[in-house]
């Protein structure tokens, strides 16, 4: 952790998380990844008691005024007790109520936030269908209009907390015809008539977080439970996109640490050769890049963070959230492929966690967003920004700093080739 970056309140808080790492028995990460805890309702009750769920919510509806840099610190630390305890901390007490409380209204603050955050209900984010992962405006799950109330139809999957939560936060198609920005509305439905948790998947890892799909057969689902507007969804959904990806790349970093920390360890203790491996480079040097990796990822997490904290302008968050999100995770992946590989054969049993954090951690490049979709949102944004920056003329132009920087040799397509004589 860099500490030279945290106020003093937020190292009060990150000592407050590394407690509630310390309270979490043992038994408790066995089990659930043998999935006999089908959903770890004691340790989010827990976090909730010592008031670390949403510490960036207002005190009004039971969070800590805290910023994002506070929500990194508390989210890596959980993390470093395994991945899906930071995925089930984190969809409840950070997705749903982010978009809760950005486009929420006071009811829905009051019935649902202030009682999650205090531990006495769970909750899911339902985006991912059948026939769809990152494609957003595929949602084929819809919402008819009733009157008073809608009524819900369709399947989500791949939903953490499918077992457990008392509520969903789903997205439905409500205006078929419409533009794909104007055909989608967030709603709240609460886990009741019509609501079937169908499927628990045997995950590879990640487990014990109930990880499922849902069923939704002709939900009655009041009005009042829209989020947002109707119709308003992609405005929920870009908001969401924050929590969901910067949060997941600061737990990541959480996740690997653990890894990094026993490599470290059994390197220093263990002998070949007559000496001590960390003294042969083949091992030093791949602990040292482990190292170097959460170094640089958390670097880019934190400054992301204070972006987002300063309120920079969208489209450069939605980049660097991206980048965060795609950089972070895969280098965490290498860095415990790297404690894997210089502990050998031992590592790759369960005498050491190492297995169980290389299972878990293969998750992170997948879900909230693959990297190939950060890949392409983070160039998007990219060439747009490039572009508008280009456009103000306040920088220099480095391509005129070349001998022949205006020779006839630059062509950018045929129609340059036929004009200069090709």
């Amino acid at each position: 952790m860099f500490d030279y970056m945290l106020t003093k309140e937020q190292i009060r808080i990150r000592d407050e998380a590394r407690d509630l790492v310390k309270w979490v028995p043992r038994q408790m990460i066995l089990d659930m990844d043998t999935d006999k805890i089908k959903f770890p309702k004691e340790f989010l009750k827990e976090a909730a008691r010592r008031n670390l769920m949403g510490c960036r919510y207002p005190k009004k509806w039971g969070g800590r005024d805290m910023d994002w840099v506070t929500t990194c610190v508390v989210m890596e630390e959980v993390g470093t007790l395994g991945y899906e305890f930071a995925c089930v901390f984190g969809v409840g007490a950070e997705l749903v109520c982010d978009a809760v409380i950005l486009h929420g209204t006071d009811e829905q603050k009051e019935k649902y936030v202030r009682p999650l955050l205090r531990g006495d209900l769970f909750a899911a984010e339902c985006l991912t269908e059948p026939r769809g992962g990152s494609d957003f405006f595929g949602a084929t799950t819809k919402a008819e209009d009733k009157g008073d109330h809608f009524i819900l139809n369709g399947q989500k999957r791949f939903i953490v907390g499918a077992e457990g939560a008392d509520f969903f936060l789903v997205y439905a198609r409500t205006a078929p015809g419409a533009k794909p920005q104007e055909s989608i509305t967030c709603f709240i439905v609460d886990r009741g008539p019509g609501v079937e948790t169908k499927y628990l998947y045997g995950l590879l890892g990640c487990r014990g977080g109930g990880t499922g799909r849902i069923i939704f057969r002709n939900v009655k689902v009041p009005k009042e439970n829209i989020i947002g507007k109707l119709n308003g969804a992609y405005d929920v959904f870009n908001t969401m996109m924050i929590p969901e990806r910067l949060g997941t790349a600061a737990m990541t970093i959480g996740a690997a640490r653990p890894a990094l920390d026993i490599a470290t360890e059994y390197t220093s203790r263990r002998k070949a050769f007559g000496q001590v491996i960390n003294r042969f480079q083949g091992v030093s040097f791949q602990v040292a890049e482990a190292a170097i990796l959460l170094d640089a990822s958390r670097a880019m997490a934190y400054v992301t963070a204070r972006a987002v904290d300063a309120g920079v302008d969208m489209d450069r968050i939605r980049r660097m959230v991206s980048e965060s999100k795609k950089f972070i995770t895969e280098s965490c992946q290498k860095a415990v492929h790297n404690a894997m590989q210089v502990m050998g054969g031992i590592a790759y049993t369960n005498v050491f966690p190492i297995e169980r954090i290389y299972r878990d951690i293969r998750l992170a490049s997948i879900w909230t967003g693959t990297s190939e979709v950060m890949a392409m949102v983070a160039g998007h944004e990219w060439y747009r920004e490039y572009f508008k920056e280009k456009a103000k003329r306040l920088a220099r132009d480095f391509e005129a700093d070349a001998e022949e920087a205006h020779s006839e040799e630059k062509c950018y397509d045929d129609e340059d080739m036929w004009k200069k004589g090709w």
